[in-house]
């Protein structure tokens, strides 16, 4: 580059064995323009971009204006540019890829090139493609480690791979051997992503409605099952919101925020799972114990259930688990999310730390429908008899809320799997909804039974522990 300013030249090629490049530079005279170039076997040649694609060219490039007047802020008004083209990267036998035709383009102007709002695109050309491709780049750090962050691949025709980059480093195409087991999910992901979106919209617009009369009408008459189940609501609102804001943020490529948003979405879900817990616990002690007294019980439930799975989100960044995750459906169109991609993380974070809950949550519901359904058999007046029969409901319907929608994901295997996929996707993303319709139907009924003012929850005790007592002492 010392050479070319002083000898005044804007262009020179370079050889170093299988490694070809082209080393270019615009003085600050110089109009700034998108500039193209492409390879062929022996060098790097500048060509006019708005020619048609050659098929017969293994590699172009269209770089924006964008970009060099970037590097003119960063080299003192010239804008430096070097394209350099590795052969013989062949395939990597610890990796199940190959590198397309064989090479690697790098592309560097000597600045740090980042967030194009106007991408570099590529063209990558080679008859009969075979397989799965993948515009990738080098992540910068130790060896050749390639990444999909930050370029989209579009398939152009049976030929030609178009890569649309928003940053400068070393660019290849992977290839991977065709799927021998098709993604069975693909052809329903659309289907399942539209209802999903629908469900949370609905949940967040209900979720929405329910918190805001609740904290300016009724939080002064709130008892404890009523401050739970707005924790609960809380926390869903969370998850789906981030859900649904998720792949917006994906979109825009930017690391560090597809990590907060993946963290986010992460902490609401095992917050609601705490949730589900609390709320099972809290039946337990006020239908069987009873006479168990907590000192600031509902502030130490509250830090609990929300403190509790901020640890475990933050094992998880730091073991740098939260990272872009690409779906693809049958049509061709992918959807970028941010989410946990280490299935050991997911697997003991998520539904070891779900089936815990399920467990228990399912153990308090057995014991407490027992012991109801055994003091049914001791006479009483039709007015208890109603009594009984809310609770019941009560019981069964927060059952159904404490996450045994989400336990139907266990029921995804061989001819249930698509079935249980719709059923799981509806009744979890309606889930809020579900949840303002036990808030107003349901609880309102039997509310005052769990309440912190000792009239109003009497009855209700006295009436369920005459029947446990008796049933006890026969």
């Amino acid at each position: 580059m010392e050479e070319m300013e002083h000898n005044n030249i804007s262009n020179a090629q370079i050889v170093m064995g299988d490694v070809i490049g082209l080393v270019h530079i615009q003085d600050e005279k110089t109009e700034t323009r998108d500039t193209c170039y492409s390879s062929d076997p022996k060098r790097i040649n500048v060509t006019d971009c708005q020619s048609d694609l050659k098929t017969d060219i293994p590699w172009s490039v269209n770089i924006p204006s964008e970009a060099f007047n970037k590097s003119r802020l960063k080299n003192h008004g010239c804008a430096l540019l070097g394209v350099l083209r590795f052969k013989n990267m062949g395939k990597d036998k610890t990796k199940n890829y190959t590198v397309l035709n064989n090479e690697v383009y790098g592309i560097t102007m000597k600045a740090n090139i980042s967030n194009l709002s106007n991408n570099i695109e590529m063209l990558f050309t080679q008859k009969d493609l075979v397989g799965d491709a993948s515009c990738s780049s080098w992540n910068g750090k130790g060896n050749l480690t390639w990444t999909t962050s930050g370029c989209k691949t579009v398939k152009v025709d049976k030929n030609t791979i178009k890569c649309s980059c928003s940053h400068l480093t070393f660019f290849a195409v992977l290839m991977s051997p065709p799927d021998v087991n098709p993604n069975i999910i693909a052809p329903y992901v659309e289907s399942l992503s539209y209802i999903t979106s629908i469900g949370c919209g609905i949940s967040i617009f209900f979720q929405a409605v329910a918190l805001f009369m609740h904290f300016l009408l009724r939080k002064a008459k709130s008892n404890q099952a009523t401050k739970i189940l707005i924790n609960m609501f809380e926390a869903l609102f969370l998850l789906n919101l981030s859900f649904l804001s998720n792949e917006s943020i994906a979109n825009t490529e930017d690391k560090a925020a597809c990590v907060f948003i993946a963290l986010l979405m992460h902490y609401s879900m095992l917050t609601t799972f705490t949730w589900f817990f609390i709320q099972a616990l809290h039946m337990y002690l006020w239908l069987i114990r009873q006479n168990v007294t907590i000192t600031n019980y509902m502030r130490k439930i509250t830090v609990f259930g929300w403190m509790f799975p901020a640890p475990i989100v933050v094992a998880v960044v730091s073991l740098g688990g939260y990272k872009e995750v690409i779906i693809k459906a049958t049509s061709g169109k992918t959807t970028r999310m941010c989410w946990i991609t280490d299935p050991l993380i997911h697997y003991i974070m998520n539904i070891g730390y779900y089936i815990l809950v399920f467990i228990f949550t399912t153990g308090i519901f057995i014991t407490i429908f027992t012991k109801i359904v055994q003091s049914q058999r001791i006479k009483a007046p039709d007015g208890k008899r109603k009594t009984f029969r809310k609770q019941l409901m009560m019981v069964l319907s927060l059952f159904l809320l404490f996450g045994l929608t989400w336990a139907v994901a266990f029921f995804s295997y061989g001819p249930m799997l698509i079935p249980s996929y719709y059923i799981f996707t509806v009744l979890n993303s309606f889930q809020g909804f579900f949840l303002f319709l036990y808030y107003y139907h349901i609880h309102n009924d039997v509310a005052g039974h769990f309440s912190d003012d000792p009239e109003s929850s009497n009855s209700t005790i006295t009436i369920v522990q005459t029947r446990i007592n008796a049933v006890e002492n026969i």
